[in-house]
């Protein structure tokens, strides 16, 4: 049967017992009812919470992960990691980026995460000529997605400058170069494979990499539903070139020129003004947070508690796949507030005093929207995307429900994701996903390929 009795179920009012969860062949959920009786053959679970969304990765990262740690000459920064991560994007090929994004859907799913968007942006070869199919590169992304069991939102990036004011592309950008046109045709040609565990929207990359007429058009030419992510604000120096360039800070500019609305995902914003807070709370759209990523670039810290106060909407990503865990993300965010306002539960309101269920539970509102897909909630017409929680760890043993998400992002470093339900298929039993060895296989010989040409 496709069904599943919880014990205990997070649903979107709160924790609730006695769950009975059933769902359809497309995989969505058909049946959500709390207080029910337990049917005979039914799986039983201790604890069940909704899968988490990850709405910013690059996947074609999760192989340098670890490969960037040793200083350089001078100050390292983000910059001069972009200047490492253009080498390494340099000779990547398709098949291989779709071994490495399958490995890294199968540890995303094995860490929690369901669903991911995907801000996909090497369209060209090497040569910096479009392929055949000029969708290639997104088509093996989806096929990664479809081997792993992750839904995706696919979003093809337009990257056409190489800073603000339409600056030529710099040599190691070449295989990321975009107009709208090229954009929208690899949109069309994505379109045959949208399902329920795949989206398609678009992202222009950033304002230092599309022109404001350029995101214009896109916006106009995209269907109104569909997602739209961008960079934005992620460093200082960004923040200077915009000033520079506009005489306005980015997220100001960006307002100023565009209506920004809920379908918009403003990734990073890290360096925000009041003003800018409070136009990106108000507008309705997501601000992408990316925790372990921004702290690995030292890019700085979002300002959470204002943009709390103010009713903004968030979610996180995992960007540059220094981690593939949630809960790594959230403790992160967490964390990082308490230490630059150097105080405790910063993610708390009067109303809403647990910091655990707030971060859980914002972070699968905001990333939900992000994705454009009926994610994020144990509720009938959503995805069936659900994590079984392994209750016989010390962890969880025995704690109350209102309990377990504390326990889940503020305790220990065990991974404590033990079964995984994706668009209705069981993914991750026993802590393994199902094509673990085949995934891992493949990836290892990509990387071996990958280190070979480096050499």
């Amino acid at each position: 049967m496709n069904a599943l009795f919880a014990r205990h179920a997070l649903l979107p009012a709160g924790w609730h017992g006695d769950v009975l969860v059933e769902w359809d062949a497309r995989g969505n959920l058909t049946r959500v009812e709390p207080r029910a009786r337990p049917p005979i053959g039914v799986a039983r679970a201790e604890y069940v919470v909704p899968g988490m969304v990850n709405l910013h990765s690059h996947a074609f990262q999760r192989a340098l992960g670890g490969l960037t740690e040793k200083a350089g000459d001078g100050p390292d920064s983000f910059w001069t990691w972009r200047a490492l991560m253009y080498r390494f994007a340099a000779n990547i090929t398709p098949e291989q980026v779709e071994a490495i994004a399958a490995q890294l859907f199968s540890e995303c799913l094995r860490h929690g995460y369901t669903a991911l968007c995907e801000f996909h942006y090497i369209q060209r070869d090497p040569a910096g000529s479009l392929y055949a199919r000029p969708a290639e590169m997104a088509e093996r992304v989806a096929a990664a997605g479809q081997q792993a069991g992750i839904g995706l939102t696919l979003l093809p990036v337009l990257y056409s400058h190489g800073g603000f004011g339409a600056q030529s592309l710099q040599a190691g950008q070449r295989r990321f170069q975009t107009d709208v046109d090229t954009v929208l045709r690899i949109v069309e040609a994505l379109e045959p494979l949208r399902n329920g565990q795949l989206e398609v929207g678009a992202a222009p990359h950033s304002l230092r990499a599309a022109g404001i007429g350029q995101i214009a058009e896109l916006m106009a030419a995209l269907p109104v539903e569909r997602p739209l992510h961008i960079h934005i604000a992620e460093q200082q120096g960004e923040v200077q070139q915009s000033l520079d360039f506009s005489g306005r800070r980015p997220v100001q500019y960006l307002f100023d020129q565009l209506a920004v609305d809920a379908r918009w995902c403003l990734v990073h914003a890290t360096h925000l003004n009041a003003a800018e807070v409070a136009q990106l709370a108000a507008s309705g759209a997501v601000a992408g947070l990316c925790p372990t990523t921004e702290a690995n670039l030292g890019d700085g810290l979002f300002p959470l508690g204002d943009y709390l106060v103010a009713g903004g909407r968030w979610g996180i990503g995992s960007d540059s796949h220094v981690s593939h865990s949630p809960v790594e993300e959230l403790r992160w965010l967490e964390y990082g507030q308490r230490l630059a306002g150097q105080r405790r539960n910063v993610a708390a309101t009067p109303t809403r005093r647990d910091v655990a269920l707030n971060l859980w539970q914002d972070a699968l509102d905001g990333g939900a929207q992000a994705a454009g897909r009926p994610v994020g909630a144990l509720a009938a017409g959503r995805r069936a995307d659900l994590l079984v929680l392994d209750a016989a760890h010390p962890n969880l043993d025995g704690v109350a429900d209102t309990d377990v998400l504390g326990r889940l992002l503020f305790c220990g470093n065990d991974n404590l994701v033990r079964d995984v339900l994706a668009g209705g298929r069981w993914v991750v039993q026993g802590g393994r996903h199902m094509a673990q060895e085949a995934i891992g296989r493949r990836y290892r010989q990509a990387i071996q390929q990958l280190r070979e040409a480096q050499t």
